[in-house]
C-alpha cells in the first residue's frame, strides 16, 4: 500500500488511522495498536537486508504463472530513465554520487535506469536491474532474461547483444534496425526492402509489449522520480513496484477467476 500511493513511512501511519479501508486490507484492527512510523521503516529495511524485494516479484510471478498468465518462451527487453534530485542543498553538499547523466535525443537527464524484461506475449516483468543513468541498454540486455527464453526482442540500442561475453546460447535476438537504416528501405521498388519494413512492424508490436509496464509505474502508480539515495534501495523499490504492475495489468482476469 506504502509503495502503490507513493506514500512516505509518516503519511503512511497516518492513512492507517484516516482510512478503514487500507486497516481492512492489512488486516489491522482498529481498536489495536496500529503500526507507527518507525515499524514501517524498520519492517522495509529489514525487507531490504534480506533482498525480500526479489524473493516478491519471484513469487508474484510464479503465481501468475501457476494460473497460466505467464509464459516462457519469449522476452522483450527495454529500459527506461528514472529522475533523480539535482540539487545539491543536503547535507553532503553534493548529488547522489551512484546517479549519472544520460543523453536521450538531445536532451539531458540525470538519475538511474530502470532495466527490464518482460514476457513476450502477456507484457508482465520477470526481471528487473537498476543502474546508474550512464549504462548502456546493450551491457544490461543478456542478464534481463530468465534462461528459459528461446526468443528475445529489443530496440535499436541492445544491437550487438548476440555478440557479448554474457550471451546465452539458444537466444535468438530480434533487434529493431537503427532509425536511418530502415528510413533508407526502398519499399517501393525493392520487395525484399518491403518485407523488411513489414516484419519491422511486426517485431515493434511484439516490444511494444515492454512499454505497458512502464506506464503503469510512471502513471498508475506516479513514479518518475527516485524516492531514496542509492542504488540499491531504489532497485528494490522498483522490484515492489513490478510485482504490483503485474497484479494491476491483470487485476481483471483475477478477480474474475476468483468469482
Amino acid at each position: 500500500m506504502q509503495q502503490w500511493f507513493s506514500l512516505s513511512e509518516s503519511a503512511m501511519e497516518e492513512a492507517f488511522f484516516d482510512t478503514p479501508l487500507l486497516r481492512e486490507f492489512a488486516q489491522l484492527d482498529a481498536h489495536g495498536r496500529l503500526p507507527d512510523e518507525s515499524t514501517i521503516l524498520r519492517f522495509r529495511h529489514r525487507l531490504e537486508r534480506h533482498k525480500l524485494a526479489d524473493q516478491l516479484l519471484a513469487t508474484v510471478n510464479d503465481l501468475l504463472e501457476q494460473r497460466g498468465l505467464l509464459l516462457r518462451a519469449g522476452t522483450a527487453v527495454d529500459a527506461t530513465l528514472i529522475a533523480a534530485p539535482r540539487s545539491t542543498k543536503n547535507k553532503a553538499k553534493e548529488r547522489d554520487p551512484e546517479m549519472h547523466s544520460s543523453q536521450k535525443g538531445k536532451q539531458w537527464y540525470f538519475g538511474m535506469k530502470a532495466h527490464i524484461g518482460v514476457d513476450a506475449d502477456s507484457g508482465l516483468v520477470h526481471t528487473v536491474r537498476g543502474t546508474s543513468g550512464n549504462v548502456a541498454d546493450v551491457t544490461e540486455g543478456n542478464s534481463l532474461l530468465h534462461g528459459a527464453e528461446t526468443d528475445v526482442y529489443g530496440d535499436a540500442g541492445y544491437q550487438g547483444s548476440h555478440k557479448r561475453a554474457d550471451a546465452k546460447e539458444g537466444v535468438t535476438w530480434h533487434v529493431a534496425l537503427r532509425p536511418g537504416k530502415r528510413k533508407a528501405l526502398d519499399k517501393e521498388n525493392n520487395p525484399i526492402d518491403a518485407l523488411t519494413d513489414l516484419l519491422e512492424k511486426v517485431l515493434a508490436g511484439i516490444r511494444a509489449k515492454v512499454e505497458h509496464p512502464f506506464r503503469v509505474l510512471k502513471r498508475q502508480v506516479g513514479y518518475e522520480k527516485v524516492r531514496y539515495r542509492g542504488l540499491k534501495k531504489n532497485t528494490l523499490q522498483l522490484k515492489t513496484l513490478f510485482a504490483l504492475s503485474n497484479l494491476w495489468m491483470l487485476r481483471h482476469t483475477l478477480m474474475a477467476t476468483q468469482g
